[in-house]
């Protein structure tokens, strides 16, 4: 679960909101609010549950935020003033939330950004803050100082965060918890230049977003000669990767991508077989039990300081 917060100056004369709050869970949008609607709102259907067992809830974080606004737009002066900035665009981001895995581990950040930089970041370990440049300093000795705030911040971070966590997964338990299994297909091409092959593994339609996808050389993990790229989002709420491989055609049989997902009750194995197109006009795709051609182109309340 996290949070990110977004406060602009300047906001296109008014027709953008200069404050914006979301909440995440598992990478879903499940809370909402900004300076327009002046309201923090759910959407998704499951949030209704919190309304129906705590009434006070959505005024209660309709309020913190309102607060959260107001420091916002204090503390992105504050820091336009010491950056010496001219009026303008300029932005003041915050991202705090906490993580639970499924094997028990948990793990809280807190992280501020100053025009798109890190600007401060919290070590709950040291209960200090780290500031990678100077203008962060000042409000990094001042938080340093209050060691009552960064203790309870530890705590919420650790402890009540896991909490609502644990709450709001048992809300939407239908919609976070459920598996979709991947679909893993390898596409393949030869290099006119040299004989080279190129291997692309794309693995799509799976939830959750958690997955470990590699290339194996005889069973141990092969990074030589290798890219992938990142979890990205399908339409329908599941997640899809690629990685790629470029190799000695005389080798293929020792290669094969490697797939792990909560979904799959045992890593899953795809070989590279099957024949080859030549140069960049197409690929040979096949998946386990075939292969054919296809043409591609290459709310949570918080204690606050400024």
């Amino acid at each position: 679960m996290k949070y990110f917060y977004t406060s602009i100056s300047d906001p296109s004369q008014g027709q953008q909101p200069h404050f914006v709050a979301v909440g995440y869970v598992d990478d879903q949008v499940f809370v909402h609010y900004d300076s327009h609607s002046r309201k923090m709102q759910p959407r998704v259907s499951w949030m209704e549950k919190v309304g129906k067992e705590d009434p006070q809830y959505w005024d209660r974080e309709t309020q913190n935020q309102r607060g959260s606004e107001e420091t916002f737009r204090e503390g992105l002066e504050i820091l336009r003033i010491r950056y010496n900035q001219s009026e303008g665009l300029h932005t003041l981001q915050n991202m705090y939330g906490c993580e639970l895995q499924r094997d028990g581990s948990k793990r809280g950040f807190d992280q501020y950004g100053y025009e798109g930089r890190t600007f401060l970041t919290f070590d709950k370990e040291t209960l200090t803050w780290v500031a990678p440049v100077p203008q962060a300093q000042i409000t990094q000795r001042k938080w340093d100082a209050l060691p009552e705030w960064n203790q309870g911040n530890k705590a919420y971070l650790e402890e009540e965060c896991i909490e609502w966590l644990e709450k709001y997964l048992s809300y939407g338990n239908e919609t976070l918890l459920r598996t979709e299994t991947p679909k893993v297909t390898v596409s393949s091409r030869t290099e006119v230049e040299d004989g080279m092959e190129t291997h692309i593994c794309r693995v799509d339609g799976f939830y959750p977003r958690d997955i470990d996808a590699s290339w194996r050389r005889d069973g141990e993990e092969w990074l030589e000669e290798t890219f992938h790229g990142s979890a990205a989002p399908n339409a329908d709420g599941t997640y899809h990767y690629w990685l790629s491989i470029r190799i000695d055609p005389k080798e293929r049989s020792r290669y094969r991508c490697h797939v792990e997902h909560d979904s799959l009750q045992e890593p899953l194995d795809l070989e590279l077989k099957g024949e080859r197109l030549q140069g960049g006009e197409g690929w040979a795709l096949w998946q386990a039990g075939g292969w054919w051609e296809r043409n591609l182109s290459p709310a949570v309340s918080r204690c606050e300081h400024s």
